[in-house]
C-alpha cells in the first residue's frame, strides 16, 4: 500500500507509526505532506518517511491519511482531487465535525471518502477510534481503514449517525477519564499519600480496571462485585460515588460532548 498523509502533526505521525508497527506499510511507501518545516522533519524522524511541502507529492498514492484541521479539509480535498490526475484513491479523514456529504461534494468522483474519529491515546497506541463509509467506499476500503486505525488501538465501525456519538464518547473521553485519574491522586494525598505514589497508584488502577473489560470480556458490573465485599470498604466508597452521581454525571457528560460535536457539524 502506497499511503499519502497530509498533515504531519501528532496524530497522523501517531497512525503512521502504527502502522509501520503492524506491517500494513513500510516506510519507503509513505509519504508526508505539512507546510510547516518543523512538522515535517519531526514527522521524517519518527517514521523514516519521505516529507513534502505540496500535496502534489501524493501522486502515487494509493489511501491518503486527511489530518488537517477542519477548516482545511475541503482544500486539501480539492488539492488531493487534482494531485491523483483521476486516479482512484481512498481518502480517510479524522478531521472533526466534517460530514461524509460534506467531503464527498468538494472531492472529485474518483476519491472514495471514510470519515474516522480516533482519539488522543493513539499515540501511545492505546487508541479508540470509530469511522463511517462513504457513499463510494467500498469493503475493500472499509478493511483498511480498521487496518491502519487499528494499528494504533481499536477500531469500530459505525453508522455516520452515531460518529457524535463517539465523538463523545472516546473521543473526549480520555478527558473525563484523565479528571477521574486526578481525583482519585487527590484522594490518596487527602488520605495521607505523597503525591507521586498517588497519581501512579491512580493511574496503574484506572489502566488494570480497563484491562480487565478488555482482557476478561465481563460485564464492568461483574467485576464491580468481585471487588465489593460485604459491608467493606468498596461498598462504602460506591455508596458515596452512586450518593453524589458519578454514574449521571459520566452519562451526561457524554451526551453533552457529542450535542456539541453535532453543532459544530453543521
Amino acid at each position: 500500500m502506497k499511503l499519502g498523509v497530509i498533515g504531519c502533526g501528532k496524530m497522523g505521525t501517531a497512525l503512521v507509526e502504527g502502522a509501520l508497527r503492524s506491517g500494513a506499510v513500510t516506510a519507503a511507501n509513505v509519504i508526508g505532506v505539512d507546510p510547516w518545516q518543523e512538522a515535517r522533519d519531526h514527522f521524517a524522524t519518527a517514521t523514516g518517511a519521505t516529507v513534502a511541502d505540496e500535496i502534489s507529492a501524493l501522486s502515487g498514492s494509493e489511501v491518503i491519511l486527511l489530518c488537517t484541521k477542519p477548516h482545511d479539509v475541503a482544500a486539501a480535498l480539492r488539492d488531493a482531487s487534482v494531485a491523483s490526475h483521476g486516479n482512484p484513491l481512498l481518502v480517510i479523514s479524522i478531521a472533526a465535525g466534517i460530514t461524509l456529504a460534506a467531503m464527498e461534494s468538494a472531492a472529485a468522483a474518483h476519491l472514495r471518502i471514510v470519515r474516522a474519529m480516533p482519539n488522543t491515546p493513539a499515540l501511545v497506541g492505546k487508541g479508540a477510534a470509530g469511522y463511517c463509509m462513504g457513499t463510494r467506499a467500498t469493503r475493500e476500503d472499509a478493511e483498511r481503514a480498521r487496518l491502519l486505525l487499528g494499528a494504533v488501538g481499536v477500531a469500530v465501525e459505525v453508522p455516520e449517525r452515531l460518529m457524535d456519538a463517539v465523538t463523545g464518547l472516546s473521543g473526549s473521553g480520555p478527558a473525563y477519564v484523565y479528571l477521574v485519574i486526578e481525583a482519585l491522586a487527590d484522594g490518596g494525598v487527602q488520605a495521607g499519600l505523597p503525591r507521586a505514589d498517588a497519581l501512579l497508584l491512580a493511574a496503574q488502577t484506572v489502566l488494570g480496571a480497563a484491562s480487565m473489560v478488555l482482557e476478561t470480556g465481563a460485564h464492568p458490573a461483574v467485576l464491580k462485585d468481585m471487588v465489593t465485599s460485604p459491608g467493606g470498604t468498596t461498598i462504602a466508597g460506591l455508596a458515596e460515588l452512586e450518593r453524589r452521581g458519578l454514574r449521571s454525571a459520566l452519562m451526561g457528560a457524554v451526551a453533552a460532548a457529542s450535542r456539541r460535536a453535532a453543532e459544530l457539524g453543521k
